[in-house]
């Protein structure tokens, strides 16, 4: 996930942020929409338990962390994460959407509250130089590459078994039923569809409400609650140009494939820039593009990769209709077959509940004060984009949280000295574990309590 919404960092902020053993509670007489339940209860029985299980967190997030596997192929995250909820009395499924889990612990009658976390990596080399940092390797598309958690769902894996305990602690104070899913392959968009297709809504208890949590290259401590639409849409799409091989030395003997791939990258922002509407975002990256093998060699195909991104159905269309003619055009202006053009997947937008959000406003307002920033419906959302979406539209009314991952004091060294800060997916990106894997586990609980929770 590209970027969050980042609050301003304030000194105090960031001191809090780092320091921490326990959020602040603010008193909330003065709140118009105060939360039902004892926030301050509440924020001690959750501080306990974090005081008491962080260690064990730990060393959960370092293991996943050391340990990445990709989409699908999360057999032995899966497995470490259904054992600690079997542990706390959860009745474990696995394997559902192929590596995905479902975790169920019946409390009374009440709502029935889904609580995602994502089980998979990216296929990328981490550089961060931590000594819990991956040295794996899976093999992906029939190649070996290193893995790394470089998206950020090792913290979220820790802070949903931090939430789980802290609900069983709270048992006491909330109704209703928890369905804790472990979702696959996140990164490629299929995990949700996957779950859904294997009857995670039909097998299990449909869910009232769903809620997850991101984190990105903000403070730490600091949390976003966006209003309506949070994400962005996304779609892959595979475009091979078939040409003609020849030596290299004649050109002309030739179609040249990487010629037209060339062409096609340059040509198909012109997409962007004059066929959809300029105020509208839209964006189109080519993110892979492999062709030949040697340099006197002129090969037979070239194969690109892409993603689109934007929000309005229109632009989406634009998007896609404006790949497909530009790949086909460069291919004519070559005399070559058309290209071959496929589709791979994509998700919808994430689109918050704003009824949720406004009660997820003020309960983590009153936990956490000015280290929240809410965000209205009239503010666009972040540019990536999540498959989370498919639980949403599926019926669940939903929210999405934003979670600080990074110490202020470095995103102020990166400020002064003019540097992009990592963000999710750099082989750079490395969130402060403690602080960042506490307040995952603060907002899950507080939106599993403003839900469910007894007054």
């Amino acid at each position: 996930m590209p970027r969050f919404f980042a609050p301003a960092v304030t000194a105090a902020v960031a001191a809090a942020a780092l320091g921490f053993t326990a959020f602040p509670v603010r008193d909330v007489a003065a709140e118009t929409s105060a939360p039902a339940f004892d926030v301050a209860a509440v924020m001690h029985t959750i501080n306990g338990v974090l005081d008491k299980d962080y260690p064990q967190l730990d060393a959960l997030y370092k293991d996943i962390h050391s340990h990445p596997e990709v989409g699908f192929q999360e057999n032995r995250t899966a497995a470490i994460l259904a054992a600690d909820m079997r542990k706390l009395g959860f009745q474990v499924a696995e394997h559902v959407g192929k590596t995905g889990i479902v975790a169920i612990y019946k409390n009374g009658p009440g709502p029935t509250v889904l609580i995602r976390t994502e089980l998979d990596a990216l296929p990328l080399e981490e550089k961060t130089g931590l000594p819990y940092a991956s040295h794996a390797q899976q093999t992906v598309n029939g190649k070996l590459t290193y893995v790394d958690h470089a998206c950020g769902h090792d913290t979220h894996m820790a802070s949903w078994v931090g939430t789980a305990e802290a609900l069983i602690a709270l048992k006491d104070q909330w109704h209703g039923t928890l369905m804790f899913v472990g979702q696959p392959a996140e990164e490629e968009i299929e995990g949700a569809k996957a779950m859904l297709a294997d009857g995670v809504f039909t097998r299990f208890p449909k869910p009232d409400y769903a809620f997850a949590a991101h984190v990105g290259p903000s403070a730490v401590g600091t949390v976003t609650i966006k209003d309506g639409m949070e994400s962005s849409n996304s779609d892959a799409v595979d475009i091979v140009f078939n040409g003609r091989g020849a030596h290299g030395s004649m050109p002309d003997k030739s179609i040249d494939p990487i010629v037209m791939g060339a062409h096609f990258v340059s040509d198909v922002q012109a997409v962007v820039s004059r066929q959809k509407d300029p105020q509208a975002f839209g964006v189109i990256t080519v993110g892979s593009f492999q062709s030949g093998t040697v340099e006197n060699i002129i090969p037979e195909k070239a194969e690109l990769k892409l993603t689109l991104r934007s929000y309005s159905a229109s632009v989406r269309k634009v998007l896609l209709d404006g790949v497909t003619s530009t790949a086909k055009a460069v291919a004519a202006m070559a005399d070559a077959p058309e290209p071959t053009i496929t589709y791979l997947h994509g998700t919808a937008s994430v689109k918050n509940d704003s009824a949720l959000a406004a009660r997820a406003d003020a309960v983590l307002t009153a936990a956490l004060g000015d280290k929240v920033t809410f965000v209205p419906a009239t503010e666009p959302g972040i540019t990536a984009s999540d498959d989370f979406s498919e639980f949403v539209d599926a019926g669940v009314p939903g929210l999405f949280f934003g979670i600080g991952a990074d110490d202020p004091a470095m995103l102020a060294e990166y400020q002064a000295q003019g540097k992009p800060v990592p963000v999710n997916h750099s082989p750079y990106f490395a969130p402060v574990p403690e602080p960042t894997i506490r307040s995952g586990v603060v907002v899950l609980t507080l939106a599993v309590m403003m839900v469910a929770g007894r007054g």
